[in-house]
């Protein structure tokens, strides 16, 4: 068998604890043994002619090992499955402590659903190598000397050859090593890819399902699903065969002590009291083997996943903290920053970020850094906290190398707003808290108050406790930006770094923070990034970046002066200013009008953990054995003829196994009687192996089909996630989903492999035990029935509790993947906040409250196996004394007693092998209950009948829509009417939360009104089928969903089959053709996750070219140009103005110069239409148009 030296490295500490487990573990051998043995000796007294009198104390011996052996497998699985647990805690906390110092400079080039795996999944699946291969390991390696030992006072060759038989199983498995680890690795490569693209596939849904590739997308995923079968069976293949090697090392090393001491008693070298023990004891002796085999598979798995454990323990961070790394505390002073020389590439990069860049901000100094998108802006943040180093030169902080700085005091100094800030799932006052994790009430929302965040905070179901989802998705963009400025003015750091922190603000929110702002930086030391003019007018200084270098710098007067690479970014901003109409407005605005949280964006559950269940949780729960075991075996359709070959393999398995030991009762009464009993021998000696080669074709099928269905269960759950996306997304965390398709799904193979076919047999194989016991006597079937019923009720007596732990354990690992998921795609805001603390004792309480759980569970499981053991030994020892009895009546043949006595014990060995299983089928159920509540969801949103097709222009409207979120208490659209006239222009407008959005999605059909309609191309949408309305429809999101693939791939979702010249002309009108021709492979670059190693404008460049390329004769553009500097949003607004010519389109838009050229603005506010008309117009009538515009104008210098 496999013994993994690297796995063993990690129990350190519990060592002493697995040595007891062993110890243990060899003294229920024993007991079992010597049940066995007793029994052999009590068979011997019948064949003596004692009678029930004389047999007292044996048969008081026999109950007394039996008592003794459940006693002690208690102790053993308790002190086993508790030293598991300290393992896997220990680890889990190693791992996550490794992810968080490995830092996002690590993690950007990897996967995280891949990642999420080996934390979560990897270490759970080592629990069976801890708690049961590893002490069971040791034990089958030492009980064949303590069987020796036992068995050579009896009969030392009988000992030598249980002694080299079990030698020899126990090493021959060695020789599939190598075909085990190679198959395991693919296994574990499948494994993770197939879960890094279904948690990139749930993410991206909404995406996915905006270009109508949702279904498509589900074909890649069965294709990865697919591979994880294919690569399960390469496992398995090598699995059964050691497996079966071992059955046959068991079975022919028990056949064949038997036929030789059968041979020796008929020689007179041995008695026929050691004959009746060897024959009792059959298979038993190698019982520790056996253990061990059934162990191996999962044993296997888990050191399949421990690969990417280990990868994760070896890695090392691409920024390591100096042994002599010292403390630079913000007491020191106001810190200026430096940047020296530097030149910086990212891993892979074709050319370098930044190029000999240097310049100082001197303590107290604002500085501004422009420049066009991808010219190296974010790379100062980055190289500034030290999330990478440059390969030349050097970044200083208060005039010391970040590199002798400690991580701790380098980015305690900094406060920071990124420009794709991070919110992580929990409440408001959580993720604020993540700036200043003591911060009172007051402080919380006098941070809200400045970052002009407190009122719609104030208005959310639960105020600052209300939960946001991940990340901050039940929030506007312009919320989510509010709330991480307040993070960071609660920071109260020296250095303030502010990344394109006003990117997704409307303009009068953005007034009102810059004034928030502007009182922040003042006597701090300042980095201010953007392509707004408003945002670095005020500051001292102004940095140009151009493709990595620095190529202008001085005042915002001199260099708008000057005429250069400023003038020219600050151009289009500066023409808005002088608009026609926009002379004259004052400067008042009101305060915002935000929406409520229940009037912008679907609301959700308050927590995972707590939240209120929808009807179909709450009927899932309800599911017993029964609605379990038949749900699922609906799953198996087509696959029915492989499930009843599963159910006649595993008849000829278990008769197989049976037969031996008939077939060796038969041969010791023949052998007793002074019959010849070659030919038994011989057909024992045949069915030995034969019964190897049915266990390994029980095992093969069963597997077979078990893994065929669980490909086929995790595409229907991603298809059932399509169909109820987005909204159903809003309520569940994408971690926990990935769990579900992962782990979830995983544990129901032991309901196909191991459960439904050993069901059958144990109806079968018990029932053909009573009859034949039946025909030799009607009091031996009666004593046993007893027995099997109550092994047979004794899982619906703690059913209730197994049910409702197994589902609790399954619902805590959803949360620990949840979590992990959250901790890797925010490890930026992680890091500069220094979050560590928090994220990790957030962890542990996730993993402090699993233990528990499932330790209580796993002592249900241990208790219903020896309560099985008790059944086994009590039943068998019942019928040998009732035939005793008989025998002494004359009413039954002595001879016949071995046989019926092997028979009686023999029927409960589908029942014993259903109870082995019994953890994990408990895991099933709940995994099930989960998986059920999501197929039973109802689907909001439903194809219509279609519509035929025809040359009705384009136009869309709505008339009277009335939507509400669920959960919501007030309409996030009342009332809204509109129309969008073929081949014109409508803009959005409105203060963040005001509803514009919910527009877009109306149009796409995301959700259905519940009153009003909304029409395209003259037809309800609701009359066309999904993907056919989508195809209509070309959408640009504010928030960007890019996949882990090509550039080329993310183009090739708006159009799957467009040729090489349609996407060059796509990348040139979007902007991108420049910027692909520097990547290291071109168009086939990989982006990373979401779009990681581009830039926000870069991605938005993508979303656009997407738009472009799918040329559909509708347009929503919501906040399409928002991460863009001026040159290139001029570059795309004219591609997507040509774009617009003659096709119908929806702007959704903050800035002035993208909606006052369009045919109609319509304005909303709080989800109602407040006024429509043409720029001009609305300028005209000074109402909220008018006030935002006025904003944006003062705002802006002329």
């Amino acid at each position: 068998m496999y013994f993994s030296p690297r796995l063993w490295s990690l129990t350190a500490g519990v060592r002493g604890r697995i040595a007891l487990a062993v110890a243990l573990g060899l003294a229920t051998a024993a007991a079992g043994i010597a049940r066995l043995g007793l029994l052999g000796v009590l068979l011997a007294r019948v064949f003596q002619g004692d009678g029930p009198a004389d047999l007292v104390l044996p048969i008081a011996a026999v109950l007394a090992a039996i008592g003794a052996r459940g006693f002690l497998q208690y102790l053993k699985e308790g002190v086993a499955y508790e030293t598991a647990a300290r393992v896997q805690s220990t680890l889990r906390e190693r791992l996550h402590d490794r992810v968080l110092e490995l830092g996002p400079a690590y993690f950007d080039s990897r996967r995280t659903g891949d990642v999420t795996i080996s934390l979560v999944e990897g270490v759970e699946q080592l629990e069976t190598f801890f708690g049961q291969y590893l002490p069971q390991f040791f034990t089958a390696a030492l009980a064949p000397v303590g069987i020796f030992v036992f068995m050579a006072f009896l009969d030392l060759p009988t000992a030598t050859i249980y002694l080299v038989v079990a030698l020899a199983t126990l090493a021959a498995p060695a020789v599939f090593h190598r075909m085990n680890a190679t198959a395991s690795m693919r296994r574990r490569e499948a494994y993770g890819s197939f879960a890094a693209d279904f948690l990139d596939s749930i993410q991206g849904l909404p995406t996915l399902k905006a270009f109508g590739q949702s279904g498509a997308r589900g074909d890649t995923l069965e294709r990865r699903a697919d591979a994880v079968f294919r690569s399960t069976m390469g496992v398995l293949a090598s699995n059964a065969a050691t497996h079966g090697m071992t059955i046959a090392g068991i079975a022919v090393g028990a056949a064949v002590a038997l036929a030789y001491g059968a041979s020796r008693v008929e020689r007179g070298e041995l008695s026929i009291e050691v004959l009746l023990i060897i024959l009792m004891l059959g298979v038993e002796v190698f019982r520790p083997l056996r253990e061990l085999s059934q162990l191996f598979h999962q044993g296997l798995l888990g050191v399949s996943a421990s690969g990417g454990v280990f990868d994760l323990l070896a890695a090392r961070p691409r920024v390591a903290e100096a042994p002599d790394a010292r403390d630079v505390g913000p007491g020191a002073g106001r810190p200026g920053v430096a940047f020296e020389g530097v030149t910086f590439s990212y891993p892979g990069g074709r050319r370098p970020a930044l190029r000999d860049v240097s310049f100082r901000v001197a303590p107290g100094e604002r500085v501004a850094v422009v420049g066009r998108s991808g010219s190296g802006k974010s790379t100062l943040v980055w190289l500034l906290q030290r999330l990478y180093d440059p390969q030349q030169g050097r970044v200083l902080v208060g005039d010391v190398d970040v590199r002798a700085v400690r991580f701790h005091a380098l980015r305690a100094q900094m406060a920071v707003v990124l420009q794709d800030s991070y919110l992580f799932h929990g409440t408001i006052a959580d993720n604020l808290r993540l700036g200043k994790p003591d911060a009172t009430v007051e402080e919380l929302e006098a941070a809200a108050r400045a970052a002009n965040a407190h009122e719609f905070i104030a208005r959310l179901p639960r105020g600052y406790d209300t939960v946001i989802g991940e990340r901050g998705q039940r929030l506007s963009g312009g919320e989510r930006q509010r709330v991480a400025i307040a993070r960071a003015l609660l920071r109260d750091a020296p250095i303030l770094v502010l990344d394109e922190a006003l990117s997704s603000v409307d303009a009068e929110n953005e007034a009102l923070i810059q004034q928030a702002l502007d009182r922040l930086m003042e006597g701090r030391t300042t980095l201010v990034i953007a392509h707004r003019l408003s945002s670095v007018v005020g500051c001292d200084r102004i940095l140009v970046l151009q493709d990595g270098d620095l190529v202008e710098s001085g005042t915002p007067a001199e260099l708008r002066s000057g005429g250069g690479a400023y003038a020219e970014l600050m151009a289009e901003q500066l023409e808005d200013a002088a608009a026609p109409g926009a002379a004259g407005l004052a400067a008042d605005p009101v305060a915002p009008t935000a929406a409520a949280f229940d009037d912008l964006a679907p609301a959700g559950p308050r927590d995972d953990a707590h939240a209120a269940p929808t009807e179909a949780m709450l009927r899932a729960e309800q599911m017993g054995w029964v609605d379990t075991f038949r749900r699922l075996l609906a799953v198996v359709g087509s696959l029915w003829p492989k499930l009843l070959l599963s159910f006649t393999s595993g008849v000829g398995h278990f008769l197989g196994l049976i037969g031996v030991s008939v077939l060796g009762a038969l041969m010791v009464a023949r052998v007793r009687n002074d019959e010849p009993f070659d030919a038994l021998m011989v057909a024992l000696l045949i069915l030995a192996p034969v019964t190897a080669v049915l266990t390994w074709l029980e095992s093969w099928i069963s597997h077979d089909l078990a893994f065929r269905l669980l490909a086929q269960m995790r595409i229907a759950l991603y298809r059932q996630l399509d169909r109820l996306a987005p909204g159903y997304l809003q309520r569940r965390r994408s971690g926990d989903l990935v769990g579900m398709a992962t782990q979830d799904v995983e544990t129901v193979e032991y309901f196909f492999a191991h459960t439904v076919a050993n069901a059958f047999v144990a109806i079968v194989v018990p029932a053909g035990v009573l009859i034949t016991l039946l025909v030799y006597g009607w009091q031996l079937a009666l004593v046993l029935l007893p027995f099997l019923a109550l092994a047979a009720w004794s899982p619906v007596l703690t059913r209730s509790a197994v049910e409702r732990l197994g589902t609790t354990a399954r619902v805590h690992l959803g949360e620990l993947n949840a979590h992990v998921v959250d901790s890797l795609q925010g490890l930026r805001e992680i890091a500069a906040f220094q979050a560590d603390p928090q994220r990790r004792a957030d962890f542990t309480r996730l993993g402090e409250a699993y233990v528990p759980v499932r330790l209580a569970f796993n002592r249900q499981i241990t208790l219903q196996r020896i309560w099985l053991e008790l059944l086994i030994g009590g039943g068998g020892l019942t019928v040998l004394v009732v035939g005793a009895a008989l025998v002494s009546a004359g009413d039954l043949s002595a001879t016949a007693l071995p046989l019926l006595t092997l028979l009686a014990m023999g029927a409960f060995l589908p029942i014993s092998e259903l109870a082995q299983v019994g953890r994990r089928l408990g895991d099933t159920i709940g995994a099930t209950r989960r998986l059920t509540a999501i197929h039973t969801e109802p689907v909001p949103v439903l194809d219509g009948p279609g519509v035929a097709d025809g040359h009705v222009p384009a136009g869309a409207a709505l008339a009277g829509v009335r939507f509400t979120y669920q959960g919501s208490s007030r309409p996030a659209l009342d009332d809204v009417s509109f129309e969008v006239r073929p081949g014109s222009t409508v803009a959005l407008v409105g203060p963040s939360g005001a509803g514009k959005s919910t527009v877009a999605h109306q149009l796409l059909r995301f959700w259905d009104p519940e009153a009003g309609s909304v029409t395209v191309a003259e037809h309800d949408a609701r009359e066309f089928r999904l993907d056919e309305l989508r195809g209509r429809i070309a959408l640009v999101a504010q928030d960007t969903y890019l996949f882990n693939a090509s550039i080329r791939d993310n183009l090739l979702v708006a159009k799957p089959t467009a040729g090489e010249a349609e996407l060059s002309d796509a990348l040139e009108r979007a902007g991108l053709a420049d910027f692909v021709g520097t990547l290291p492979d071109g168009v086939d670059t990989v982006v990373g996750e979401r779009g990681a190693q581009l830039s926000g404008g870069q991605r938005q460049r993508v979303a656009i070219g997407r738009a472009i390329l799918k040329d559909a004769p509708v347009l929503v553009l919501d906040e399409a140009t928002s991460h863009l500097d001026s040159l290139n949003e001029r570059i795309v607004r004219n591609a997507l103005s040509e774009l617009e010519n003659g096709r119908t389109a929806v702007v959704i838009a903050h800035r002035l110069s993208t909606v006052r050229d369009t045919d109609l603005i319509v304005v909303l506010d709080a989800g109602r239409v407040v006024e429509a008309g043409t720029h001009q117009e609305l300028l005209n009538r000074g109402g909220l148009y008018a006030r935002l515009a006025a904003t944006q104008i003062a705002a802006t210098p002329r």
